[in-house]
């Protein structure tokens, strides 16, 4: 992940993360400013994977997803790749959200699918639509549920693999591995499919 602020603004982020009150995100205007580009960025990385005619923007995605994240009062942050991490989770279930909800609007019209663009990373067919894709991580993680947050982390997050070993407090190489197991029983998953 591209580090777009400087080692003070990070360390301070960092800082303001750590004394979270109860109630939910410290110094809430100075943080969000502060997150803002890579938070934007996240979304636009995002809908990259999106079809083309989706209803979310980058900017409506980000803020919906801070929003949702300035709730929390139970996660205790660890430092600003942790947030990050946690906010690119919370906009892969907004747009899950969002397909599900589109998709029970119409449900008596034929349904067109939601592709990724990306999925090349994954090695899966490129025709998968994000619930499928998303079906499958949830089965995947009944299966090897430290694998699958890597997956999420690194594909959805856009986290490198050193972020991954260092939020999962394991090796580099186990992250490597993880990654070369979740790739191939993905890629089975979402072959087996119709």
């Amino acid at each position: 992940m591209t580090n777009f602020l400087a080692a003070p603004e990070r360390d301070q982020i960092t800082q303001w993360l750590a004394q979270q009150p109860a109630e939910g995100l410290p110094v809430g205007d100075q943080l969000f400013a502060l997150l803002y580009d890579e938070l934007r960025r996240l979304a636009r990385s995002h809908l990259r994977k999106e079809s083309s005619g989706h209803t979310l923007s980058p900017t409506g995605l980000s803020h919906e997803a801070w929003f949702r994240l300035a709730e929390q009062t139970r996660t205790q942050w660890r430092n600003r790749s942790h947030f990050l991490a946690v906010a690119s989770l919370m906009m892969r279930r907004i747009l899950v959200n969002h397909e599900l909800a589109r998709r029970a609007a119409k449900r008596e019209a034929d349904l067109q699918a939601l592709t990724l663009s990306g999925l090349e990373q994954l090695a899966l067919p490129a025709d998968r639509d994000v619930l499928a894709v998303h079906e499958a991580l949830l089965a995947f993680e009944a299966v090897d549920p430290r694998a699958a947050q890597g997956v999420e982390l690194r594909y959805f997050g856009g986290l490198e693999n050193e972020e991954i070993a260092e939020l999962q407090g394991i090796s580099l190489a186990t992250v490597k591995r993880d990654w070369a197991l979740a790739r191939a029983w993905l890629h089975r998953e979402l072959a087996a499919q119709p």
